[in-house]
Order: structure tokens, then C-alpha cells, then sequence
């Protein structure tokens, strides 16, 4: 008996016209690899997911993703679905928006963004750098306080919400987010 071995670079394969060297193509090489080890099988509306996640490269609602999705590829709930697990492996990070709305951004297993969120301009930025290293070192503390103390699966979420300057103040434009 002869077994046939199929390639993934054949023409109907998903990723045949990333380049290999693009840094979006690595993102999501590295999001399959999370999605191997924890189990997960990579399907047409995972790889949809997480490329929408990627060439976002922002902080966006489950409405805002699954707009970005070829028609037809999956319907809302599936990426609902799609979300929790690639949140609960850590492929993905929530935040929020001011009215509670959830947030999903690309993380694989990198350390925590830290947002700001406007309440007046529906606007959400990273916090600065300097900011967001003292706070991380803070919140490692606590987790490593927690776990000390036997709490196990230690997390948590942390943004700022603010009525944003007035445009004259403003630095620089920020991205939007509905």
C-alpha cells in the first residue's frame, strides 16, 4: 500500500500567497502552533478568525471581526465560539470597552496590553510604554502574592477609562473602535 502525502502549499491551501517571511504569516504560524499543542484542529473559520484578529491589530468587538470575515466563511456565533476558545488557550486577550462590550485582540501568549479607553470618543490606545512596564511589575507581585498564598489560574484585567482631551490636545490620532 503506497500513502500519499498531501502538501500545504497546493494551491487550494489557505496560506498560499503569504510570504513566508511576513511578520502577519508569523503571527499566525505561531497561532497554530498554539492551536496544536492545546489540542485544537485548524479549520477555515479559525484561520479566517485569527487573520481578522491580526490585520486588525487592534482591539475589536466580535461584530467588527466577523464583519471583516468573507461572507459565508461562519456565522456570529461561531466566532463567539471561536473566541472563548482561542481566549481560554491564551491565543487571545479580552478587554473592554466603558459599556462592558468585549474587546479581542491577538496576544499568543505575550505579556499584557494595557489600554486606555475613551468614554466621549470611542477610542481605545495602548497604554505608554512606561506605564504599562510599571504596572506589569506590580501585577506580577500580586499574582506571585496569590499564588503564594495557593490560588491557582491567577489572572485578571486591567483598563483605564477616560473622557478623551479635546482634539486640539490630542498628540495623535488614535484608532477607533466601535
Amino acid at each position: 500500500m503506497v500513502l500519499h502525502m498531501i502538501s500545504s502549499t497546493q494551491t487550494n491551501h489557505p496560506l498560499v500567497n503569504v510570504e513566508a517571511g511576513d511578520q502577519n504569516s508569523q503571527l499566525l504560524d505561531k497561532a497554530f502552533e498554539i492551536l496544536r499543542a492545546q489540542g485544537l484542529r485548524i479549520t477555515q473559520p479559525r484561520i479566517a478568525i485569527l487573520t481578522a484578529l491580526i490585520e486588525h491589530n487592534r482591539p475589536s468587538t466580535i461584530e467588527q471581526i466577523h464583519v471583516e470575515l468573507k461572507e459565508g466563511c461562519c456565522d456570529l456565533v461561531t466566532v463567539y465560539r471561536c473566541l472563548a476558545a482561542f481566549e481560554e488557550i491564551g491565543a487571545v486577550r479580552r478587554s473592554f470597552q466603558h459599556n462592558g462590550t468585549s474587546l479581542y485582540e491577538i496576544s499568543l501568549g505575550a505579556e499584557a496590553q494595557y489600554h486606555v479607553v475613551s468614554r466621549n470618543a470611542e477610542l481605545v490606545e495602548q497604554l505608554d510604554a512606561e506605564s504599562a512596564a510599571e504596572l506589569r511589575e506590580v501585577v506580577q507581585r500580586i499574582e506571585a502574592r496569590l499564588r503564594a498564598h495557593g490560588h491557582s489560574d491567577v489572572s485578571h484585567v486591567v483598563e483605564f477609562f477616560t473622557t478623551a482631551p479635546a482634539p486640539s490636545r490630542v498628540q495623535s490620532p488614535l484608532p477607533v473602535v466601535n
